[in-house]
């Protein structure tokens, strides 16, 4: 067991967000901390981190292991370049093979004991350097910076000119280099992209330590854990398999606590009637046996009422004018910014009542080609046509048509001033605002807050077409599902952008991929997708016909097919050079093993001998090193 959480409480002045938290952690176990927005977890993370310290309860982790905690929010300070920040996690590996290149140069001209002393320090050294895999620490660094979503000319930014996404997984590269034996990672999958998403999927899979994971990525949880703590109501409850077969279990164990809870209920509501009907004989003693029941119900442990999931926001989405089959036309758009080409020939038609997700790596124009739509931006050439009655709702991930100084209940009311009081209250609590939540300033709201306040927008208007941004960030469990039910009742037509795989897995009938600068219709959804990504991509790749491409597309085409040889014979490269570096550097332990046998160390003239064959070898070694860090 690595990680034991003991009968954890926790309040901030009087509202206690944790009153009951227990569970452990074994050695390896990957799990996933969920719960509804505001239950508590990213507080429970803190105290686990050491962040907060609990009211009452332990934390205790096996002795001699590590921890690193990914916070939400990673502010990340520092003038160093992202590449040099990351790689600084593993400072000492460096200071290592400082230490070893200053030995060798003592080594020179050394003889008798004085090098045979040397020669031990060095293989100490160059096994401890081994161990901690020095040979391909900057291509591990590489490698996860590529996996995380970097592209590599970022790689030399300072820091401080990273966005705040960017920082955050530039903090969560450092915390896999590091390796700690747990691993905290709060909403790791925030401001990754779909790729990024699957490879840290991967790389979790495998690794060797413990990791605990807050996340409202369901796909990414039932890909990864293999147990889950629910935080509800301030208590944890613990159950083995993947976010899906939690949920199943968890309606099952509600519908028990349920069943309890009412027959407990109505067992008092019994006790109380006969209670009241004892006082009211009046009699000394019915008097006496009434007080008797009454002392045995004071005592009665009293269930709480189980949180009933999904019952309180209700959306349905019905358009008030249904619009032509033909929605929207899509003809030859292109769009560049400066120097940086998004995309080409874009071509494609969405009819009423598809369902379509729009997937793609962060920063390849989706949002542009949305801004386009709307007619927020212009393409560079081609158009977009709509059919007829199509009536379109726009919900953007910055949440741009809110007003941050008005209050929820004012900005449904001066959008839509015919709306009585109670219309607006019903339609709000429609979308959990109810009570005095309705008289928010919008500016003070969460993202999943405002989100909702979007979606009421949307509803009350006459749209028969939505395009959606990201309409689940921000979003716990229960909006997601919720939203999911709604769009997959929806009558009109539905054109979203979002990376969440599981939301798209249960929402779309069709799939439009932006891949390196064009877009690959898939019909059907995302298992679908994964399905059949890789033959799209070959086809795309290596058999795109000539007469669909423009003189600038071809160009394009022709420039990636180039980079993508150049990159494959580098690949190649790198992987030959990395056979040759591995040969010789094992040729150098061996010198060295037979350097510091005892025999050996008598003798001058093999000691000489043995120096000067490593000598060749290093230096043989020396320019492959710096070939290799050019090329990794």
């Amino acid at each position: 067991m690595i990680l034991s959480v003991s009968h954890i409480k926790k309040a901030f002045i009087e509202d206690v967000v944790i009153r009951d938290a227990a569970f452990h952690l074994e050695d390896r176990e990957k799990a996933a901390l969920v719960g509804n927005n505001g239950a508590g977890k990213t507080t429970l993370f803190r105290i686990i981190a050491g962040e907060l310290s609990p009211d009452e309860g332990e934390i205790s982790l096996s002795k001699g292991s590590t921890m690193g905690y990914l916070a939400q929010h990673a502010d990340l300070v520092s003038d160093a370049s992202l590449f040099d920040e990351v790689l600084s996690i593993r400072q000492h590996v460096a200071d290592l093979e400082q230490e070893m290149r200053a030995l060798e140069q003592e080594m020179n001209g050394k003889s008798g004991e004085a090098l045979e002393v040397l020669v031990r320090k060095h293989s100490l050294l160059q096994e401890q350097f081994h161990e901690e895999n020095g040979y391909a620490l900057k291509s591990e660094v590489t490698g996860v910076l590529r996996g995380l979503g970097f592209p590599e000319e970022s790689f030399r930014l300072p820091v401080s000119a990273l966005s705040g996404g960017e920082k955050t997984r530039a903090a969560l590269a450092k915390l896999l280099l590091i390796r700690p034996e747990l691993l905290l990672l709060d909403e790791p999958t925030n401001h990754l992209d779909i790729h990024a998403a699957t490879w840290l999927e991967s790389y979790l899979l495998s690794y060797p330590g413990a990791v605990f994971i807050i996340s409202h990525d369901r796909y990414f949880l039932d890909k990864v854990v293999t147990k889950v703590i629910d935080l509800d109501q301030g208590r944890t409850s613990v159950y083995r398999g993947n976010y899906t077969e939690f949920t199943k279990k968890k309606n099952e164990v509600w519908k028990v606590k349920l069943r309890e809870y009412e027959k407990q209920q109505k067992e008092i509501r019994r006790q109380e009637e006969i209670i009241d009907r004892f006082y009211r004989y009046g009699t000394e003693d019915y008097i006496k046996k009434a007080k008797s029941r009454e002392k045995l119900l004071s005592h009665v442990e009293r269930l709480e009422k189980p949180t009933e999931e999904n019952n309180e926001m209700r959306l349905r989405l019905v358009p008030k004018v249904q619009s032509g089959n033909e929605v929207m036309s899509i003809e030859g758009l292109r769009k560049s910014f400066d120097q940086k080409h998004l995309f080409s020939e874009a071509s494609f038609e969405i009819r009423r009542g598809e369902h379509v997700a729009l997937i793609g790596d962060n920063g390849t124009g989706k949002t542009t080609l949305f801004k386009i739509i709307t007619g927020e931006l212009l393409p560079d050439c081609g158009n977009v046509r709509f059919g007829t009655k199509v009536y379109i709702g726009y919900y953007d991930q910055e949440h741009q048509m809110l007003s941050n100084d008005k209050s929820i209940f004012d900005e449904i009311r001066d959008t839509w001033p015919d709306l009585t009081d109670t219309e607006i209250r019903n339609v709000l609590a429609a979308f959990l605002f109810t009570g005095d939540d309705v008289f928010k300033r919008i500016g003070d709201l969460s993202g999943g807050e405002k989100g909702r306040v979007s979606l009421a927008k949307i509803m009350l208007s006459d749209v028969n077409t939505l395009l959606l941004d990201e309409p689940t960030n921000h979003m716990d469990m229960t909006g997601k599902e919720i939203l999911e039910n709604a769009l997959n009742s929806y009558e009109g037509t539905l054109f979203y952008i979002s990376h969440d795989r599981y939301f798209i897995n249960r929402t779309a009938t069709r799939i439009i991929e932006l891949y390196r600068g064009r877009f690959i219709n898939y019909i059907g959804g995302y298992d679908y997708y994964l399905e059949k990504k890789d033959d799209f991509h070959r086809i795309f790749a290596d058999e795109m016909l000539p007469d669909e491409r423009s003189a600038s597309g071809s160009a394009e085409w022709k420039k990636q097919k180039e980079e993508q040889a150049k990159k494959r014979k580098a690949e190649n490269d790198l992987r030959r050079l990395e056979e040759e570096i591995t040969a010789l550097e094992k040729e150098i332990a061996a010198l060295d093993r037979e350097m510091s046998l005892p025999e050996n160390a008598v003798s001058a003239e093999i000691l000489t001998g043995l120096q000067k064959r490593k000598e060749e070898a290093e230096k043989a070694l020396s320019p492959l090193y710096e070939r290799w860090e050019n090329m990794a």
